[in-house]
């Protein structure tokens, strides 16, 4: 049976109780819950003996308030996915819970945060970084588990659990997609019907930039260019970033020698997307 906690203490309760039983995994959420978190959840029930997710809206990597008050929240149709899916555990606290007065402290992400989403939403990956932290105190788990189409978050994620010896295992699960590639985000939501079909094209440029490597290419501002070829013209469509950066520091590369990640942002009307896609050079024979 599905447990809904709302506070700190009787959720670290509840888990310390379930620890005597086996592994603790852990889903982070901010609800609005789709497929791309099923996947999260089934491989965190495959690997762990009780499951914990989170759901949260969280105020501090927000950068502008009316994207915090647009943000879908859905719980009671969220924890209807977390019982289908064999939830154990649900942490659903207030902002006053996480936040009972104002934070002093937060995390400094380095030049990890320097480029891709870092550069234009100031401060979205310290207040990322300070809620995962606080989190991940709080249920304490074996393993947590981040999708990889927030590859920079996860980079954040897997250098703090290091930079601070968290005993935590960071598991990235790949990126749940519909048939037509577009990525599963509870952003999709907002999309019109018609902005619905302009979004795919973000992977489809991506796509065409991954090629572009694992082909040979190795020109960063040629791969780019060609790449965003791949988004029509169009004035609900507006390209905030594609850029090919190193898969493990997220810096940008000048050329292309090993794999890289090509990563974009989209605003596809008022909605922003974001994804990424790995590439690899071929060897050759």
């Amino acid at each position: 049976m599905l447990q809904v906690l709302d506070t700190i203490a009787a959720t670290r309760a509840a888990i310390a109780e379930s620890r005597l039983r086996g592994s603790i995994g852990f889903v982070p959420t901010m609800g609005a819950l789709h497929e791309g978190h099923a996947s999260l959840i089934q491989c965190a029930r495959r690997e762990c003996d009780t499951v914990v997710a989170s759901i949260f809206v969280n105020p501090l990597q927000f950068d502008r308030p009316d994207d915090l008050e647009r943000y879908p929240r859905s719980l009671e149709a969220d924890l209807e996915l977390c019982r289908r899916d064999g939830i154990h555990l649900v942490f659903a606290p207030r902002v006053s819970e996480m936040y009972p007065r104002p934070m002093e402290m937060a995390v400094d992400v380095g030049r990890l945060a320097d480029h891709l989403c870092g550069r234009y939403r100031p401060g979205h990956f310290k207040g990322v970084a300070t809620v995962v932290l606080k989190l991940l105190e709080i249920v304490r788990p074996d393993v947590a588990y981040f999708g990889e189409k927030d590859a920079q978050q996860l980079a954040v994620v897997r250098r703090l659990v290091t930079d601070f010896n968290v005993p935590v295992r960071i598991a990235g699960v790949p990126t749940v997609r519909e048939a037509d590639g577009l990525a599963l985000s509870s952003r999709n939501q907002r999309l019109s019907t018609d902005e619905r079909q302009l979004a795919p094209c973000l992977y489809a440029a991506l796509k065409r930039a991954a090629v572009s490597v694992e082909k040979g290419a190795s020109n960063v501002s040629e791969i780019t260019r060609d790449a965003a070829t791949a988004i029509p013209a169009d004035d609900r469509l507006r390209l905030e970033y594609l850029e090919l950066v190193d898969p493990e520091d997220f810096q940008p590369v000048t050329r292309v020698t090993g794999p890289v990640v090509a990563a974009g942002a989209l605003w596809v009307g008022n909605t922003r997307l974001i994804d990424n896609v790995r590439g690899t050079p071929r060897k050759s024979a």
